[in-house]
């Protein structure tokens, strides 16, 4: 069986389609993939990383302003659809299978005009303009929140599948003991892990910068380990010389966290942005966040994502305009004061969990390819 891939641009397109590949690989050792990406996307890097094929199609998205470069992504929209079903017909697959990002559009549209099966999987609680667009045109539309179905044209509704988001569940081999014992981490403190994302966040470093000066360094039974990011490691580096948190002990200021799982298991309060998948991961350890969604995505996609975990007491939430650090501090010690208020979080954000998402994206393209062959 050969099976073709598209997700791109960020890691939170990426991540999934990766996920839906081992998952078919575990059941389909034999299995052939292949990924269509943008050059210019992460998934240049990140797919060849976890060992797959990938080809380019020149896509770009549209500006949702007025712009000149709207013509150009218009005559790429075209165009990105022929170079993809080139690669088509020449890797000849089974199925399709898009998780998002532009070059989705490229590969879904191009196998739903050579009549091939098609799956697509969309993230986010709002779903975006690719899976909305190819909706019309795809066999299966798998969404991770149930809150996205009224998103979509009355049309379609027959074709939209609950899943949830499919994580590398494989990574998360710690329980919350074991991770502590490992990081020599007692009971009786407090972790708290905080981050903005790969790259890091301004407004996420400065709030927790003032988390720790203002609490967490004169608060014993209590330890933070916080990333910058690579854009922001030189200044809060720098910072956390001048203000002596490099020198408190349960104070650990880095540039990137390589061991999140482990961090993440351990962790009695996790602060951070809203992706999807970081908010299925969280989901499936069943720890209490504090999240701070970003407001430079599209559809503003993130706080949606985190107002449907708040609306359902799963999470504590507010835009980023909206958050102080006096206001951090006190959600923080709101949940570092009372354990059942972190384990009432914990119990409530556990049921957005979906450990088989992936199974069930498997069994969803198996009866696609199925229909097709009868």
């Amino acid at each position: 069986m050969r099976y073709l891939l598209s997700g791109g641009g960020t890691g939170g397109h990426i991540n999934p389609a990766v996920a839906i590949a081992n998952k078919i690989k575990s059941h389909e050792p034999n299995a052939e993939f292949l990924f269509i990406g943008a050059p210019y996307g992460l998934e240049k890097t990140l797919v060849p990383k976890e060992g797959y094929d990938i080809r380019f199609v020149k896509v770009r998205g549209f500006s949702r302003k007025l712009s000149l470069s709207n013509i150009d992504a218009l005559i790429k929209a075209v165009t990105s659809v022929a170079a993809a079903k080139k690669i088509i017909k020449e890797f000849a697959p089974d199925a399709v299978i898009g998780t998002g990002g532009y070059a989705s559009w490229a590969a879904l549209k191009a196998a739903s005009a050579l009549k091939i099966p098609t799956v697509i999987h969309e993230q986010n609680a709002f779903p975006g303009v690719t899976t909305k667009m190819l909706s019309k045109h795809v066999g299966r539309v798998c969404i991770s929140f149930h809150e996205s179905e009224k998103y979509f044209d009355p049309a379609v509704k027959d074709k939209l599948v609950f899943t949830g988001n499919p994580i590398k569940s494989s990574k998360f081999t710690y329980d919350r003991q074991q991770a502590r014992k490992a990081l020599g981490i007692d009971e009786q403190t407090v972790y708290i892990m905080s981050c903005g994302g790969s790259l890091g966040a301004d407004m996420v470093n400065s709030l927790c910068f003032e988390l720790m000066n203002s609490f967490v360094k004169n608060t014993p039974s209590c330890r933070q380990i916080h990333a910058t990011g690579h854009i922001g490691w030189d200044k809060y580096s720098a910072l956390a010389a001048q203000e002596g948190l490099d020198k408190c002990p349960n104070i650990n200021i880095t540039e990137y966290i390589y061991d999140m799982p482990l961090q993440m298991a351990a962790s009695d309060i996790v602060i951070c942005r809203a992706g999807a998948i970081t908010l299925a991961e969280l989901a499936f350890l069943g720890r209490p966040a504090i999240l701070i969604p970003s407001p430079n995505v599209a559809e503003d996609h993130q706080y949606k994502n985190a107002k449907v975990l708040a609306d359902a007491g799963a999470a504590i939430v507010m835009r980023e305009s909206e958050w102080s650090g006096e206001k951090l501090v006190k959600a923080v010690k709101e949940l570092w004061c009372d354990s059942a208020k972190r384990n009432t979080y914990s119990s409530n954000i556990r049921k957005f969990a979906s450990p088989d998402a992936d199974e069930k994206i498997y069994s969803i393209i198996k009866e696609q390819i199925k229909s097709k062959t009868n």
